[in-house]
């Protein structure tokens, strides 16, 4: 399973995040990205999150006003089957290792592109864990930062570990 990092994005909190051409990743996340609601998001657990632009095009086609970074992920991946992608694993970007703590919970904050869009991106069986979902990985996926490094655009994403 591998990808590429197709946008980097932070923001001071909320949503959207904004496109960076590289960024520190470090035990906290990236560097200069803040969390509207930190007792909420962030901390070393979830320290980033992940979204493939595949589920944002597929969105926009249903007719939500998403874009790259509008859904509050850090990294935005290109080729990386969400449907493969799992609690454990372990995933090198570029000289970074961070591994798959859980799927994002939709939070009210995504309520600006419709209140519909978190039923789109999250169901029950999602919540359960049930990763045969249609709906598994659209939300994203948090990670923790096992390796810190600089990412860049275009990096590489492949997995190196599946921990059971």
């Amino acid at each position: 399973m591998t990808g590429s990092v197709l946008q980097i994005n932070i923001s001071r909190g909320g949503v959207p995040k904004l496109p960076v051409p590289d960024c520190l990743l470090t035990p906290l996340g990236l560097e200069g990205d803040g969390h509207a609601h930190p007792e909420i998001h962030g901390g070393p657990n979830q320290a980033l999150l992940l979204i493939g632009i595949e589920t944002i095009e597929d969105l926009a086609a249903r007719g939500y006003p998403v874009y790259a970074g509008a859904l509050g992920e850090n990294l935005t991946t290109r080729g990386l089957d969400r449907t493969q992608v799992r609690i454990g694993q372990q995933l090198r970007i570029g000289p970074a290792l961070i591994e798959i703590t859980r799927v994002r919970g939709p939070c009210t904050a995504l309520d600006v592109y419709g209140p519909s869009i978190k039923h789109e991106i999250y169901d029950r069986n999602v919540k359960d864990g049930d990763h045969t979902s249609p709906r598994w990985g659209m939300s994203g996926f948090y990670a923790r930062v096992l390796v810190p490094g600089a990412l860049r655009t275009g990096d590489i994403i492949s997995l190196v570990a599946t921990l059971a």
